[in-house]
């Protein structure tokens, strides 16, 4: 299992995201949450179970010290905004400092989103993803819009954070595996070779199944 923590604004449609993932539905008149909440959404990836633990967190400030003892331990972070809102933009530095402050470095994947794609046009959308873009990059985040009303690229997009939360478990098991030592005797040891993670992460394909 996998710990996936979305951050944002009140209202930029985190929980809407996740219900159009998970449950395949879209409530426009949807309460905000309060403090935090979350799924859990079964995955097949190369034949292995694989779930992810999606915890959708509160946007008000007065939730704010409830919800950061929930980013702790996760495996990836999505910070949200609003497609027509640049404001929640420039507060997505915040949140993902934010999350960054409970997690260990270079433990999370980050990963922006951009919501409520269906409400701007053509032109208004590509305008605010090269501004997006910017902020992925100083943030070392993927970014990705979409829209949970239509729901186009959710689904897409969780695959991906699905595939890439596997690979870096994997990862981690064959160095867990690399390392790990068994004492025989008087002390002799034997290490645990395997593969090298060179190689098995270059033969790494993911064939993801949502169960």
């Amino acid at each position: 299992m996998a710990k996936v923590v979305m951050v944002g604004d009140l209202y930029v449609g985190k929980t809407s995201l996740i219900n159009r993932f998970c449950k395949n539905v879209f409530d426009r008149d949807y309460k905000a949450t309060i403090g935090v909440d979350f799924e859990i959404e079964r995955f097949e990836i190369l034949g292995i179970p694989f779930n992810l633990q999606i915890w959708d967190t509160a946007g008000q400030e007065k939730f704010k010290c409830i919800a950061s003892a929930y980013y702790r331990g996760a495996q990836v972070i999505i910070t949200a905004f609003d497609l027509g809102d640049l404001q929640t933009l420039e507060h997505t530095r915040h949140w993902l400092q934010d999350a960054l402050k409970e997690n260990e470095p270079d433990s999370c994947s980050v990963f922006l989103i951009g919501t409520k794609k269906d409400t701007l046009s053509e032109a208004e959308c590509e305008r605010t993803e090269q501004d997006a873009l910017k902020y992925a990059s100083e943030m070392n985040a993927e970014f990705w819009s979409v829209s949970a009303k239509t729901g186009e690229h959710v689904k897409d997009f969780f695959f991906r954070v699905a595939g890439l939360a596997f690979e870096q478990s994997m990862k981690k098991e064959l160095e867990k595996s690399r390392h790990s030592t068994t004492q025989i005797g008087a002390g002799s040891l034997i290490q645990l070779e395997g593969n090298s993670p060179e190689k098995r992460e270059n033969d790494f394909r993911p064939n993801i199944n949502c169960c």
